[in-house]
């Protein structure tokens, strides 16, 4: 049969109201939907149920036994669909540099919602553990190549420079990206979102350092072994007392998104990636004034 809830509680509602219009707006539907959903019902169960004047909706014979019925039946239903997500965590991936601003405010929204508790997962990998089942969405910077998952991008961020507090560029205003293949460059090969091939193989800098994670990459800055390139947020929350950051222009936009498995995926990461967005859209909206 082709009978769903949403029939059912339509009926319910309209046999305690007597009233399309009443009926409808408990619903908070259209008074043409909750008309289709009742003739719906009738139509799949062969049967009047409601005789409708241009006042009054009173029940039939059929009607009130279905009534009392899933007066009594609907409400159990209806709680037994209602899940108990106690002790149910979402876990958040990241490599380094976590978005604290729009990030924190999808996190609260998320649980004010769902009552399902977000916890942050720091992976120095590509997919920040996603890949590995240790995160059920990851926070990733750069592009993703990976297959079998869902690529949601956030928005683009502005490249900058670091350096080591002693380097003769901190005199700078602002250096061009077209410089960068002659300087000796400290390139995060795992989770970095700047590498060699961003530049022609006849135009590459010399990668002077190779790190694995993001915390050797600044303490290679640090020590001079070469500058480096990240996202521009990262100069306000990872700001390390001998590395100066610098305006690089002309630089290709980082990209900021979230990943997700493509299948088997948290039932409620839909909800995280829309309560996401909204984060970000209000955090570029502040960060515009």
């Amino acid at each position: 049969m082709g009978i769903e809830l949403h029939h059912l509680r339509g009926f319910l509602t309209l046999a305690e109201e007597r009233h399309f219009t009443r009926a409808a707006d408990r619903l908070r539907l259209s008074q043409p939907s909750l008309s289709r959903n009742i003739k719906r019902l009738e139509e799949q169960l062969g049967v009047r149920l409601l005789t409708r004047t241009t006042r009054h909706v009173d029940m039939t014979p059929a009607g009130q036994r279905l009534y009392r019925q899933l007066a009594e039946i609907l409400p159990r239903l209806e709680e037994a669909l209602r899940p108990d997500r106690s002790g149910e965590v979402l876990r958040l991936g990241f490599t380094w540099g976590f978005p604290a601003e729009w990030a924190h405010a999808a996190m609260s929204a998320f649980e004010r919602d769902t009552g399902v508790r977000v916890d942050p997962v720091r992976r120095d990998e590509p997919l920040a553990g996603l890949d590995h089942g240790e995160a059920d969405v990851a926070i990733v910077r750069g592009q993703v190549t990976a297959k079998g998952v869902r690529v949601v991008p956030l928005s683009e961020e502005r490249r900058i420079l670091a350096v080591a507090a002693n380097d003769p560029l901190t005199a700078r205003r602002s250096v061009d990206w077209t410089e960068l293949p002659k300087l000796p460059l400290v390139i995060n090969t795992v989770s970095g979102t700047t590498q060699l091939d961003e530049w022609p193989p006849e135009n590459q800098p010399v990668a002077s350092a190779v790190c694995t994670n993001f915390d050797e990459w600044l303490e290679a800055v640090a020590a001079g072994r070469g500058v480096g390139v990240v996202p521009e947020s990262i100069a306000s929350s990872h700001m390390h007392p001998t590395v100066v950051f610098i305006p690089l222009g002309g630089a290709p936009r980082c990209l900021l998104q979230l990943v997700v498995p493509r299948h088997g995926a948290h039932p409620l990461t839909g909800a995280f990636i829309t309560l996401a967005k909204e984060a970000v859209s209000s955090w570029l909206d502040r960060s515009a004034k």
